[in-house]
């Protein structure tokens, strides 16, 4: 329960600093976000500019994200789409809500930090398991059948909102998105670094018990090794697991309800041979 409380908060905390970075350095500057906040920041603009119609970036980006919904409760999991619906409401009441106030006038500040807050929020959303919505969850669809770091397949998909940007503001305002498209994905990998491969080694005195509690939750191969304490002459388990770095915080849970006392080494895999199964 604990834990669901605290991955709440973070997809709530998420969805309000992707709020802050639009109206306070995007919509401003005519800079556009990445992914479907972008495309829905792109279609309120020109719905105002070319009509007398007004509708909210927070209404229509909601309103985009109803389809891909379906996208990840079918391919990614449930628990997965409802927080992900939680981040789309909370984007749409923080856009709602929050004023559209320039924090400053200088475009190249605005596309950098615009691009750096939004994407902590994407980042830390993304780090426990849950997504903004919209591009978010196309993403991670694809980096989950391609085991490839998630902010290239943002780079690559957000290329039509650049060209977009090129076309209905202007090429100088196109490429300022470029620069808050490159920022975010990179802060993105830095934090959502879900193909980074790490070994951990955990000594325990429920091997047994432990191996079973892992394999419940995560579909991993581990190995295990027959040990004995220095000191005490105790005989141990090791148990030895090569995963992603997104899988580390559900395999702490695991070790810290099975086995509080267990000790655990966490190491950098330089690289790996062999088969190794793409998360799900």
């Amino acid at each position: 329960m604990y834990n669901e409380v605290k991955i709440t908060c973070i997809v709530i905390i998420g969805a309000i600093l992707n709020g802050i970075a639009m109206n306070f350095f995007l919509i401003p500057a005519h800079v556009l976000s990445s992914g479907f906040m972008g495309v829905a920041q792109l279609v309120s603009t020109v719905i105002h500019e070319y009509t007398s119609i007004s509708i909210g970036t927070g209404i229509l980006l909601f309103l985009f994200n109803i389809p891909v919904a379906y996208i990840a409760w079918t391919r990614v999991g449930r628990r997965f789409t409802l927080y992900s619906i939680l981040s789309v409401v909370v984007s749409m009441i923080v856009l709602t809500l929050l004023p559209i106030h320039a924090l400053t006038d200088n475009i190249i500040l605005n596309a950098v930090f615009g691009g750096v807050v939004s994407a902590l929020g994407v980042g830390i959303t993304l780090r426990y398991g849950a997504s903004t919505g919209g591009m978010d969850i196309i993403a991670m669809v694809l980096s989950r059948m391609k085991d490839k770091p998630i902010g290239g397949y943002f780079l690559v998909l957000n290329g039509l909102i650049v060209i977009a940007a090129g076309f209905f503001f202007g090429w100088e305002k196109a490429l300022f998105t470029l620069v808050t498209l490159y920022v975010s994905s990179r802060v993105i990998d830095s934090i959502h670094t879900r193909h980074a491969k790490v070994t951990a080694m955990i000594i325990t005195d429920k091997g047994t018990e432990l191996s079973k509690a892992i394999h419940n939750h995560m579909v991993r191969g581990i190995t295990r090794i027959a040990a004995k304490g220095a000191f005490t002459e105790k005989d141990k388990d090791l148990l030895m697991i090569v995963i992603t770095r997104y899988e580390l915080y559900s395999l702490e849970q695991i070790i810290k309800t099975t086995d509080p006392h267990a000790f655990t080494n966490i190491v950098e895999t330089a690289g790996i041979f062999g088969f190794f199964r793409p998360s799900d």
